[in-house]
């Protein structure tokens, strides 16, 4: 069960790495408020997070 636990927590870390690279700023922001928006259970804010990183990768592509 660790050995899960350490991969999931390293593509987590992983993935926040590539958006910071390639997203800049705003896509941490997204990344951001989307995880407090899943955490908290907010469907607004997670939505939010969403939606802004969708926008930044649609834009990016």
């Amino acid at each position: 069960m660790p050995l899960i636990a350490l991969a999931i927590a390293a593509l987590a870390v992983g993935f926040e790495a590539f958006v910071q690279w390639k997203l800049g700023a705003m896509g941490i922001i997204a990344f951001v408020a989307l995880t407090v928006g899943v955490k908290t259970k907010s469907a607004a804010i997670g939505g939010i997070g969403a939606v802004i990183l969708v926008m930044l990768l649609a834009q990016s592509g």
